[in-house]
């Protein structure tokens, strides 16, 4: 016996529902299966022309572009750091002057109070250049190893030394007037002990002249 043929036609809102045709089954609670044949139509009961729809073309999905965001603009280079700045020069010492007529001065003062006059000693001069270079250099006079750097000489036993400046460049006159003017100073110039004399001057920047006097 065979199974009744039934159409069924479906139909969603106004638009197509479309899919092969075919047959399913469906289930019931009876113990018998039915066979239903399944015939698809347009909205409007039409039935569908399958092949029409085979031709119909199909739109190809369009490409949405992602946007891509712009690129960030580069971190400014950091600023190079300053070159350090260079240390300042070191003062350089003031040459020792040269021609000083101050063993002269001293002898002339010797011989007019009955004195033999003090040979030169280049040991002695070396220590009253180092003497004088200091002070030049310090900015004021002051008595620190002379005696006992000219009793390194090995001249003799005793060793004295006067040291001086003036604020108008080398002026051996004006010195030596101011040594013999000075009981101190006077005493070492006339000293009948000493045999020897060294003498220096060294001027500062500012103009100033330093002078030392070794005796031995």
């Amino acid at each position: 016996m065979g199974l009744p043929f039934r159409r069924l036609g479906l139909a969603i809102g106004a638009g197509l529902l479309i899919a092969l045709p075919g047959a399913f089954w469906l289930s019931h609670p009876s113990s018998h299966r039915e066979y239903v044949a399944v015939t698809f139509a347009s909205a409007d009961g039409s039935p569908l022309d399958w092949n029409r729809l085979r031709r119909r073309p199909v739109r190809p999905p369009v490409a949405t572009p992602i946007p891509v965001p712009p690129a960030a603009a580069p971190a400014p280079a950091p600023a190079p750091a300053p070159a350090p700045a260079p240390p300042p020069p070191r003062p350089t010492p003031p040459p020792p002057a040269t021609g000083s007529t101050q063993q002269v001065l001293i002898n002339q003062d010797r011989a007019q109070n009955g004195l033999p006059p003090l040979a030169w000693s280049p040991c002695l001069a070396n220590v009253a250049m180092q003497n004088a270079q200091r002070m030049a250099a310090q900015g004021y006079i002051s008595h620190t190893n002379g005696p006992t750097l000219d009793l390194a000489c090995g001249l003799g036993n005793n060793a004295g030394e006067n040291v001086g400046y003036t604020s108008a460049g080398i002026n051996d006159a004006q010195l030596n007037t101011m040594f013999m003017n000075s009981p101190g100073h006077r005493a070492n110039i006339l000293n009948p002990a000493y045999h020897y004399v060294g003498t220096a001057w060294a001027v500062a920047p500012n103009g100033y002249a330093y002078i030392a006097v070794e005796f031995s």
